[in-house]
């Protein structure tokens, strides 16, 4: 089957078009004819070699599609179902393996795609707004990359909990994509200060929370646009990593919390896993929850896919289609 693998860390140039065998399931995994696989910023740092993989090594974890064959004890799903998991393992491929526990149905009403666009990213956007920083009415979010993939949803989620938000975007064109997704107000971080915006935008006091997944270019104006007390919440590095920096400057900067987290943390189990995802197809189907896909790309072309989204020349999700 077609895959698409690295067998040396580097460059989009690094992503080669190989034939490889259809794996089997083992007990307790299903295997999915991929329909649609999410391009997401880890697999570029996988790419590069920011987060260390085995080699060779076929990307992608994120994806939707059929089920064509499941392992032993595997009894709640059946080959036919339309599945969707954040969890696969070589989803960048014809047909992926993911452990059962981590698969979700994805119900009549909601497309492949979209459930593809919304299992890594999806999820992401529901934990942050909900647990790593519990927003409710009245909260004041800043929220970088807003017209990205995460940062659309996460918009959309932060207004849905009755928060205030601030958000920032790289080009004049995606303003109006995070308005319309909900933001209160939009800065185009490129053009202005975001952190004197974010001090405006809450009387002088500061934000309550910031959401970066922009990483070492945000830092800084992130941990000096938060009230004292308040938590940046750092969940990517698209502009590289955090730089190190001392303990004690969250003391001087108003006793702030930084945090660093990951979805395996917050999907630990299958009952938490579709409890999110439950919410999130519920949205969608309400018409609370809009998610944009903003570029489709062939598996082939996965190169070009990877450019795109590095560039920041994207909005909304990327996909990979086979």
């Amino acid at each position: 089957m077609l895959a698409i693998r690295i067998h040396a860390t580097g460059g989009p140039e690094t992503l080669q078009v190989d034939d490889i065998p259809v794996p089997a399931p083992a007990a307790g995994e299903v295997r999915i004819r991929v329909e649609a696989a999410g391009l997401n910023f880890i697999d570029t740092y996988q790419r590069s070699g920011l987060y260390a993989v085995p080699l060779p090594f076929t990307l992608g974890a994120e994806i939707a599609g059929i089920v064509s064959a499941v392992g032993a004890g595997v009894t709640e799903f059946v080959p036919g179902d339309r599945v969707a998991t954040a969890k696969a393992s070589g989803g960048y491929a014809a047909e992926a393996l993911a452990p059962a526990a981590h698969v979700v149905k994805i119900p009549a009403g909601v497309t492949t795609s979209t459930a593809a666009a919304l299992m890594l990213q999806g999820l992401t956007a529901h934990y942050l707004v909900s647990d790593t920083f519990a927003l409710k009415a009245g909260d004041s979010a800043l929220i970088h990359a807003a017209a990205g993939g995460v940062g659309l949803l996460l918009v959309q989620l932060a207004k849905r909990r009755g928060a205030r938000v601030i958000a920032t975007v790289g080009t004049e064109e995606k303003v109006a994509l995070a308005r319309a997704a909900g933001a209160d107000e939009v800065i185009v971080y490129t053009r202005e200060p975001f952190t004197a915006a974010a001090r405006n935008f809450t009387g002088g006091r500061g934000v309550d929370v910031v959401y970066d997944a922009v990483g070492k270019d945000t830092f800084t104006g992130s941990i000096d646009s938060l009230r004292p007390r308040g938590m940046l919440v750092s969940f990517g590095n698209a502009s590289g990593p955090v730089p190190p920096f001392a303990p004690l400057l969250l003391a001087q900067k108003g006793s702030l919390f930084f945090t660093r987290p990951t979805l395996v943390h917050y999907t630990q189990t299958t009952a938490e896993l579709r409890a999110r995802t439950d919410d999130l197809f519920g949205a969608v189907l309400a018409g609370t929850l809009q998610v944009r896909i903003g570029a489709t790309f062939k598996l082939t072309a996965a190169a070009e896919a990877h450019r795109a989204l590095e560039s920041r020349g994207t909005t909304g999700k990327v996909l990979l289609v086979p």
